[in-house]
């Protein structure tokens, strides 16, 4: 972010999202909730599409941390973050995670992130996809969107192609698709919140499919 008071605006707007829906989304509603001097969202970002791409910069910096806390900064960079057959290789790895095989390893790593956003970061995952629907309807959000985007499908194919994945691009495509299908169905589907076990299971299931 650019400042802390861009950081406390796209906060903000992420909390607004998240309770009330894009209508509710407002630069008015923002100044109010901040605690801002009326006018201070408008002068940070003066159109509405400039707040929504301001509130999704700051989303994804949210999340890239969210990950990169778990994963390490695992990537194109950093796909030793995942190991080889003796697991991760980052000393900084938590300890349980030491004994275990690349692809458990991946496996109890996915799993933690899905479960984050589907508990202490539920927040941030309901306001995504308010912005994902939005984007759908502005495409100056959809460029930012489409961009945010390979932020997470560039370094799933990283950790895929270290844990050994013959097609590592497909199968990140497949990985991201399918945890964004688990975390959709259960905030705004017909499904229950899964369980950190059930989590480490399809996606054991998934990921044994892909790698043998």
């Amino acid at each position: 972010m650019k400042s802390q008071r861009a950081e406390l605006v796209a906060e903000t707007a992420i909390t607004l999202l998240a309770e009330r829906g894009m209508r509710g989304l407002t630069h008015r509603a923002v100044d109010e909730t901040a605690g801002l001097p009326p006018g201070s969202t408008s002068n940070l970002a003066r159109t509405r599409s400039a707040l929504l791409e301001l509130t999704l910069e700051r989303l994804a910096e949210l999340e890239v941390a969210a990950f990169e806390e778990i994963f390490g900064a695992a990537g194109p960079d950093r796909p030793d973050a995942v190991g080889g057959p003796d697991g991760p290789s980052r000393p900084d790895r938590p300890d349980e995670l030491g004994g275990l095989g690349a692809l458990d390893a991946l496996t109890e790593m996915t799993a933690r992130v899905l479960w984050a956003q589907l508990t202490v970061d539920r927040r941030r995952t309901v306001a995504r996809y308010e912005l994902a629907l939005e984007a759908t309807r502005r495409p100056e959000l959809r460029k930012v969107y489409d961009e945010v985007g390979s932020r997470f499908r560039d370094p799933a194919a990283a950790l895929l192609a270290a844990a050994g994945s013959p097609d590592p691009v497909r199968h990140g495509r497949q990985m991201v698709a399918f945890s964004e299908g688990v975390m959709f169905d259960a905030i705004v589907g017909a499904g229950v919140q899964p369980t950190l076990d059930d989590l480490r299971l399809g996606i054991g299931e998934l990921l044994k499919g892909m790698l043998g």
